[in-house]
């Protein structure tokens, strides 16, 4: 009885594990894409669903079928081994593409590598829930108190011009006030003495 079909699953046996790769990326001068990374244990993920299916187990569910027909039997567990493999595949191609995964993880990556030449320790949880939320809420807070000063500033000084403008706007209107009022005056009595001059003019000799 076969204990394995010929299917190949994912990139084959050749390809090297998860546990291979972080050994791998962990020597000096190794860098592993985490990519290539999920990728591999896409295939181990596979590799080793295939192996928990075995065609044993698969001949072991089907026992009456395999002994009738042993030769189909290989060809079925062939193509339902070939079609969980395409289907797994594409179901995880989708996500990829979904999530825009690959751009995410060679992000990742490319912060990885920026902080390599880093002397400044990363960030690192200190334990105490209440210090790690400080240290994580304080500086945008700040960052927000900044802005707010910032906007207030600007808010106050375009307040001082406005009121500058408006006091400017008042000066104006009693200057033209008192202008209008001095040549109310002299309108008046510019008045006055053409009624004296008339009345003058009319006496008699």
């Amino acid at each position: 009885m076969a204990e394995a079909s010929g299917v190949n699953v994912g990139s084959g046996c050749e390809e090297k594990g998860p546990e291979e790769l972080s050994q791998e990326s962990a020597r000096p001068g190794t860098t592993i894409s985490r990519v290539k990374l999920f990728d591999t244990m896409v295939d181990t993920f596979i590799q080793k669903l295939v192996a928990a299916g075995s065609y044993q187990r698969f001949t072991d569910c089907y026992k009456c079928f395999y002994q009738l027909q042993p030769e189909m039997t290989q060809r079925i567990y062939d193509k339902f081994v070939t079609q969980l493999q395409t289907s797994i595949q594409e179901e995880i191609s989708e996500i990829k593409a979904e999530g825009n995964l690959k751009a995410v993880l060679n992000a990742l990556d490319a912060i990885v590598e920026g902080r390599k030449d880093c002397e400044e320790p990363a960030w690192r949880p200190s334990g105490i829930p209440e210090k790690d939320l400080c240290s994580a809420v304080v500086p945008y807070f700040l960052q927000q108190r900044d802005a707010l000063q910032r906007r207030v500033q600007k808010q106050e000084a375009e307040n001082r011009q406005l009121a500058d403008a408006v006091l400017a706007g008042r000066r104006q209107v009693e200057e033209l006030q008192l202008q209008g009022q001095a040549r109310q005056q002299a309108w008046q009595a510019l008045h006055r003495e053409q009624k004296e001059l008339v009345a003058v003019l009319r006496e008699p000799e």
